[in-house]
Order: C-alpha cells, then sequence, then structure tokens
C-alpha cells in the first residue's frame, strides 16, 4: 500500500510537468470545439456543406494551396459533395493537367486526374509567397488538431471527438488582426493571427464578408455570406478531403462493436452451459 507522503509526492511530480505546458496555453486562446454534422459516432457529412466548402476551396484557396490526392471523380462518390459525373467532367474540363503524350505537354483534365497544382514547381510557389510554402489540403485536416488540457482529452475517447483539424482551421481563419498587439513585434510580411502557433503567420487573411457568392437551391434556406460561415465551409470540405470514407468507417465500427457484445454475451451463456452443475 502506498503511503500519503508517496502519493503526495507523485501529485506534485506531475503537477509540476504539467505547470510549463499550462503556462502556454495562456499565450494562445482556447479553440472553442465547433458543431459539426459529422461529429460522433453517428456523424455523416452535409452534403450541401460540402459543396459550399469546395465553393470556397475553388474560388479562393485553390490559387496558392493544391489538394494532390484529391481526384476530380472524387467529388462524385458517395458520401462526398453529390456531384452528378456529367458536372465533374464538366468541371474537370475547365482545367488543363500536364502531358507528355500530348500536344503542347498539357491537356484538358479528365474526371479521373487529380486536382491540378496552382504552381509548376515548389520553388515557384515559395517565390509567389515570400519563400513560404502554401501546404498541400489533401489531408491537412488530419494533420492538424487541438490540444485538450488533462483530464478532458480523456473524455475524447468516450465522445469519439476526432474533429480538431476542423475546429483548428475554422478557429485560424477566424483569428486574424488588422494589427498585432502592442508590445509584439511582427516581422513584415507577416500577419498576427490569435491562433497560429507564434502568431506570425505568412498567409494574410483569405476571407471576408461577401467574397464569395453562394448558390442556394429553391426552397433552402439562405446561407450568409460571412467569414464564419466561409471558414465552418472550407473546414468541413477538408476534413472529407482527408477523410472521405469517414461514414462507411463509423458505420463499420458501430457493426463491429454490435458483434463483440453479442459475441462476448454468447462465450458467457457457453461457459454457463458447459460449467452447469459442475463444482469449482
Amino acid at each position: 500500500m502506498l503511503n500519503t507522503k508517496t502519493i503526495l509526492a507523485a501529485l506534485a511530480l506531475v503537477a509540476g510537468l504539467a505547470a510549463p505546458a499550462m503556462a502556454q496555453d495562456h499565450s494562445t486562446p482556447h479553440i472553442e470545439k465547433q458543431s459539426w454534422s459529422f461529429a460522433g459516432i453517428f456523424g455523416t457529412y452535409d452534403q450541401n456543406q460540402l459543396q459550399r466548402g469546395f465553393q470556397v476551396f475553388r474560388e479562393v484557396c485553390s490559387s496558392c494551396h493544391g489538394a494532390r490526392l484529391l481526384a476530380f471523380r472524387n467529388l462524385a462518390e458517395a458520401g462526398g459533395p453529390g456531384f452528378s459525373e456529367a458536372q465533374v467532367k464538366a468541371l474537370a474540363a475547365e482545367y488543363e493537367v500536364a502531358d507528355a503524350t500530348a500536344d503542347g505537354g498539357v491537356r484538358a483534365a479528365v474526371a479521373a486526374d487529380r486536382w491540378p497544382s496552382p504552381f509548376e514547381t515548389e520553388q515557384d510557389a515559395r517565390d509567389a509567397n515570400g519563400g513560404a510554402l502554401p501546404p498541400d489540403f489533401s489531408v491537412l485536416a488530419k494533420a492538424r488538431g487541438v490540444t485538450d488540457a488533462f483530464p478532458f482529452w480523456v473524455f475524447n475517447y468516450f465522445t469519439g471527438y476526432s474533429e480538431g483539424g476542423p475546429d483548428y482551421i475554422h478557429a485560424l481563419l477566424n483569428g486574424y488582426h488588422e494589427e498585432a498587439p502592442e508590445g509584439f513585434e511582427l516581422a513584415d510580411g507577416k500577419y498576427y493571427n490569435d491562433y497560429f502557433p507564434g502568431h506570425a503567420i505568412g498567409m494574410g487573411p483569405p476571407l471576408m464578408d461577401e467574397l464569395v457568392g453562394y448558390e442556394v437551391a429553391e426552397g433552402e434556406a439562405e446561407v450568409p455570406l460571412t467569414v464564419e460561415q466561409y471558414s465552418t465551409d472550407v473546414a468541413a470540405f477538408m476534413m472529407w478531403m482527408a477523410e472521405p470514407h469517414l461514414a462507411g468507417r463509423k458505420q463499420t465500427g458501430f457493426v463491429v462493436l454490435l458483434f463483440l457484445v453479442l459475441f462476448a454475451g454468447l462465450m458467457y451463456a457457453t461457459k454457463r452451459r458447459i460449467w452447469q452443475g459442475i463444482e469449482h
């Protein structure tokens, strides 16, 4: 049995190790968890939101950021934005891709092609962005996340929380300031952002109110043309790009858990039947 002194010493050690992390958290505002349709163990993507997010990505983000793992045909797959095959073919035809076998080395894209990069080379991308390399969007929503202090992160295992990437992206896009706080030295060519590590980010504010005009289908409610809405929609679309089969994975996981519960019950009943009437 552990004595009181040992327990107190262990608690003091844990508190000492956690103190630097807690002190560091004070420099960065807490990232609020958003309400996502794909959250939770039964969550699924909102098709209309994915279509709006794709529009923001295409009209705003794709001028600097690539999506090398996204094929045009993915936009017509089940669980995604839900575009028709005809729409995807028409969309792909608006872009050109490199092809050494084509006349001039380029040709019109087809549905099987990947989303074209906005720059021919990495150096071109750096030259156009002050030396910084814009990250590829393909899996960025899974590569980013939020950090919960102990013991709050423990609850994420029970809620199935995996939306840290979209939460961070949403916060980042809403975290710009026109001027840095007093006493903060901001280098030339940098912008102050509450949520970016170090607060100095090379990407200027990409969104502004009424920047993208959403096409609302007849009978649907009007969607606000605000930075808040744009950032929510494009973050959801980026999550779909990073994990397009999320809904299927959750369905499979639920079936597996249900099977394990039934299997455990069957094994218990079998054990009771075999050992019935046997003294032990």
